[in-house]
């Protein structure tokens, strides 16, 4: 699996997709066209109008008028969609009547699915999605949503929690890793928002059918007229279903080979085809199948991991692909039969007990893993910039396990505060305590007159426990806790925010690596409340943005003090294949490294994985990587949306 290749995909697909929205637009116009024009000359005809009967089906005023009316309904129709759909993918999540799952929720399928999709995300390097439960979904269903890893959300029905093993589970956890990882969601996204203008026509033409109920007659005139607008509303129905056809046209020719794609990577994330087709032999042996009984189960239909809808009439028009035809491409020596489901039709299985949060993760079917060596260095060797930019946007079974190993390694305090909104604020604020007593005793000074009594506590009894974590533990904290910041309220992640910019400030100085923790918190909660936008492609060379390379490979060649920094500075400038001069640190502040970062995210993919193999050359100059540099090239990398999975102890590339 490729990363910026897939990324790459996406975005061509969106310049297909906006073909296939143009060519519908002009194929409903034509269509509104010729109904109200051979309506109402008809009506023309009957009382006499010859002069205007004689233009024949051809007018020029009319055309304009339709075509400038049915643009405006098309264009503000898709509008309203694409600003509903502005909270990314928790907007998905609601529309189609998902709860959001508790991080700390004790009930069995519930935290099996919590661990399933948090060591996923731990061992590709992204933060931890949050994850929905669809509760009235009895069929064997799921879905990613959002515009970039930073806004994802997982959805899952409540069928497949029953239903699903946990190898099951992981393999379409794993499919929608993939759609998150390849840029899927954000052409999802704008897949549904731009093809609601076409569907509006047929509304507007129900709501005429209604107004034409309530009119009653008066005059021949009167009721012709009526006919008239009658016929026009019936019209309109008709040129909608038009619309409907279309767009189930356009998300098939967009996601059903997305969906291949998607199957071929959750088994590369697993290694294990036999999950991934045991889950879609039992929807096809399911008596609900994976059908969403939701009424707008057809607007997300493209983002399901199966057909959520009955089966299309045709092929073409089917939004995924043959449910036996992805599991031959599985298992190629399958016989065919699908297992028979023990339940009636519309029937949920019962639930289960909850269970006290001990020893959950073993019950909820966790591999028992291998605690690792505390006293055992993580050191990337005989590193390759190539090869580091290689794994962006994959896993495999080495890092699930590794993350795995190292959430089971952390004490039981910090695991469960992560999981809780109040004590992952407190995990944060001790994440950030220097190890200088004099700094430390200031910040937690700053922190008791600032933040709440009860978080102040919470930091102060954890912040023993966090010195005592490995350093590549810290980033793994930070990306368990965002689901449960996730549910604080505007007002009080602002409070977090103000509490962090103290912390970080208290020394008078920021280390680059406080503001990289600092930056991936800002960039991973300010989408969900709403305070940020997804940057937007703007760049397609890298001269617009030369200075914001200088700026980057040379913060990045002084990290540490390093005495080789002109050789790194050089070997990064070699990678990227430009000419570059090393700035002095009064150029490199931590404000022109936010500024250069932010205008980098803007990067074609191709080219930003031209600039994380220019980061890697630069920091493995020596051939290796510390676990400080390498979870500072996270970072860097985390904030052009391009994860990397954790080095692995003793990893040779």
């Amino acid at each position: 699996m490729d990363f910026f290749e897939n990324q790459e995909a996406a975005r061509t697909k969106t310049r297909w997709l906006v073909f296939l929205f143009v060519l519908a637009v002009v194929f409903i116009v034509l269509s509104v066209y010729l109904a109200v024009r051979l309506i109402f000359f008809g009506l023309e005809t009957k009382f006499g109008l010859e002069a205007a009967a004689a233009w024949g089906l051809w007018s020029p005023e009319l055309f304009l008028a339709v075509t400038v009316v049915t643009l405006a309904v098309v264009s503000l129709g898709s509008l309203y969609k694409i600003v509903s759909l502005s909270g990314g993918g928790e907007s998905v999540a609601g529309l189609l009547g998902g709860r959001p799952l508790d991080p700390n929720t004790t009930r069995l399928e519930e935290r099996r699915l919590l661990n399933v999709v948090e060591e996923m995300a731990l061992a590709s390097g992204m933060p931890t999605p949050t994850v929905f439960v669809l509760p009235k979904e009895g069929g064997i269903n799921a879905f990613a949503a959002g515009f970039t890893p930073s806004d994802a959300v997982i959805g899952v029905t409540e069928g497949s929690l029953q239903n699903l093993s946990r190898d099951e589970l992981q393999g379409v956890i794993g499919h929608e890793f993939s759609h998150i990882l390849n840029g899927d969601m954000r052409l999802n996204l704008r897949l549904m928002g731009v093809i609601h203008g076409i569907l509006v026509i047929a509304l507007i033409g129900y709501l005429m059918l209604r107004s034409v109920r309530f009119t009653g007659g008066g005059g021949n005139r009167k009721s012709s007229g009526s006919g008239a607008i009658m016929l026009l509303a019936l019209a309109l129905l008709v040129i909608g279903w038009i619309g409907v056809f279309f767009g189930r046209l356009i998300k098939s020719a967009v996601s059903r080979q997305r969906e291949f794609l998607a199957d071929s990577a959750a088994v590369q994330f697993t290694r294990n085809p036999g999950g991934l087709a045991g889950a879609l032999k039992k929807i096809g042996g399911f008596v609900t199948g994976s059908k969403l009984e939701t009424p707008h189960a057809e607007e997300a239909s493209h983002f399901y991991f199966s057909n959520g809808l009955r089966p299309a009439f045709l092929q073409m028009l089917a939004t995924h692909p043959p449910l036996a035809t992805r599991i031959h491409r599985l298992e190629p020596g399958w016989d065919g039969v699908f297992p028979a489901s023990k339940l009636a039709p519309g029937e949920l299985p019962g639930p289960t007990p909850e269970l006290a949060v001990a020893g959950v993760a073993e019950l909820a079917g966790a591999p028992a893993p291998a605690r690792p060596d505390p006293g055992a260095q993580s050191v990337a060797e005989d590193v390759s910039s190539r090869t580091v930019s290689d794994s962006v946007g994959t896993l495999d079974q080495a890092h699930l396990a590794y993350a795995r190993s190292l959430v089971a390694s952390l004490p039981t305090e910090l695991t469960a505060s992560a999981h809780e909104p109040t004590g992952a604020c407190a995990l944060v604020y001790a994440l950030l305590l220097d190890a200088d007593p004099q700094i430390r005793a200031r910040q937690l000074e700053n922190l008791r007159q600032s933040a709440d009594p009860y978080i102040y506590e919470q930091t102060v009894a954890l912040s023993p426990k966090i010195d005592r974590c490995p350093p590549e533990a810290r980033s793994t904290l930070l990306d368990m806790s965002l689901p449960a910041l996730r549910l604080l309220s505007k007002a009080q992640y602002e409070d977090l925010y103000d509490s962090v910019r103290g912390l970080v400030t208290a020394d008078q100085k920021i280390s680059l690596f406080e503001y990289m923790l600092q930056r991936a918190l800002r960039r991973h909660l300010e989408s969900h409340f709403g305070t940020t936008r997804p940057a937007a492609v703007r760049y397609q060379s890298l001269t617009p943005v030369l200075r914001e390379c200088a700026v980057l490979l040379s913060a990045l060649a002084r990290f540490g003090g390093r005495e080789e920094m002109d050789q790194a500075f050089s070997a990064a400038v070699t990678e990227l294949g430009t000419a570059l001069e090393l700035l002095p640190p009064s150029e490199t502040s931590l404000r022109e490294i936010d500024r250069a970062l932010r205008r980098l995210d803007s990067l074609a993919p191709r080219l930003k994985r031209n600039v994380i193999r220019a980061c890697t050359a630069s920091i493995a100059a020596d051939r290796r990587i510390t676990v400080e540099e390498g979870e500072l090239l996270r970072a860097v990398a985390d904030s052009l949306d391009c994860p990397v999975p954790p080095f692995l102890p003793g990893q040779t590339f």
